[in-house]
């Protein structure tokens, strides 16, 4: 199981980001008001996708392509910001975003990403996937609401007849083969299906970011297990095991940023899209994290995903050998790490154990900033 060498997204070394939080952007748009694209788009293959523009290196100011993502997501207020940040982000060329079961249920996931898309109506837009029928140990709607997006109640038209998120996985890694790097924010599921449906899906993936898991400190959902790991523990199991370049975010890391009322001031206009999406929903995310967890801020751990893999030297990674365990009373859902003086286990995923937290901050708010430019 050892790691593959090729492309490295998260470098070992930590370096300050030169980024300045950018001003919120003036749009006269509401999140209403933007075209639908036809329902058939979003799931038709994209064969004639235009090319991606090419994004600046903030450190040497030289062009290079936009590096290409896939979003595997269970919105989620927090998979809904992370959705934002790939989707406007010069550095990302968002080529699909495939939903799970996780914080709602896997009907749920699929409308949420559907909605999620269609009200930011972005200029380059992704297939999407939906989610199987499994459903997961535990669900994430005391943060999120009934419907995963603070009870907004967006309309939307239920698109019919999509393909399942694991055949849109295998197919566009297919395509690019070892350029894609999937950014999994919730339950392992997609994965490990998209694994057993092609052989040679875990060979062909540029890199999989996982945000999950914790190393050192204790879980969210039990005292051992974080929430997307213990979600589907089999899964995530089955994933850790294979040959795929990995990157784990773990709790331990992803807690260190946390979304304070002050930035709701720094947030785009409610009269663009994306500031009338983040302004419907965030509101209920502060208060459900207030009167459950004790917290005056919101936890943002799957935005940090995206940031990652846009800007993976704001990050720290350490080489490590990880399993999960799926059958403790007690442990189920935990990520099992061998650090023992002389190790058994051969290393198979880079884990994040630090963070740039200032230069992260404000690599999120300019890319909102660029967002709301879209009107």
């Amino acid at each position: 199981m050892g790691v593959k060498s090729r492309s490295p997204i998260v470098r070992r070394s930590t370096i300050r980001c030169k980024h300045t939080c950018l001003p919120a952007a003036r749009g006269l748009q509401s999140a209403f008001g933007a075209t639908f694209r036809p329902p058939a788009a979003m799931n038709a293959p994209r064969p004639e996708r235009p090319k991606a523009q090419k994004a600046q290196n903030h450190r040497t100011g030289t062009p290079r392509m936009a590096r290409k993502v896939i979003l595997d997501v269970d919105p989620g207020i927090d998979d809904a910001l992370a959705v934002v940040l790939a989707l406007f982000d010069p550095e990302l060329d968002v080529v699909a975003v495939t939903a799970t079961g996780g914080n709602v249920s896997p009907q749920q996931a699929t409308l949420n990403v559907q909605t999620i898309v269609e009200l930011l109506d972005p200029p380059r837009l992704p297939r999407l996937g939906a989610a199987t029928s499994e459903t997961p140990a535990d669900d994430g709607r005391l943060l999120h609401g009934a419907d995963g997006l603070g009870n907004a109640n967006f309309p939307v038209a239920v698109l019919h007849n999509m393909h399942p998120a694991d055949k849109v996985l295998c197919d566009e890694v297919r395509t690019a083969p070892e350029e894609i790097t999937i950014i999994s924010s919730g339950p392992l599921t997609n994965i490990a299906r998209a694994l057993q449906r092609d052989s040679n899906f875990a060979a062909t993936v540029g890199r999989l970011i996982m945000v999950g898991g914790a190393v050192d400190g204790p879980g969210n959902i039990t005292p051992g297990a974080e929430f997307n790991i213990y979600s589907d523990p089999l899964s995530a199991r089955t994933v850790f095991r294979s040959r795929m370049t990995k990157t784990l975010l773990p709790l331990d890391v992803t807690g260190q940023l946390v979304m304070t009322f002050d930035w709701l001031d720094l947030l785009p206009s409610e009269s663009t899209r994306v500031g009338a999406l983040l302004r419907r929903i965030l509101p209920f995310a502060f208060r459900a994290h207030r009167q459950a967890l004790g917290l005056e801020g919101i936890y943002i751990n799957d935005a940090l995903g995206v940031v990652a893999a846009a800007h993976p030297e704001l990050f720290e990674t350490r080489e490590m050998a990880g399993d999960v365990e799926t059958q403790g009373e007690l442990t189920a859902g935990a990520t099992v790490f061998d650090r023992r003086q002389v190790r058994q286990w051969r290393p198979n995923v880079d884990v994040a154990v630090s963070m740039d937290v200032a230069a992260v901050k404000d690599c999120i708010l300019r890319t909102l900033g660029e967002a709301a430019k879209a009107g």
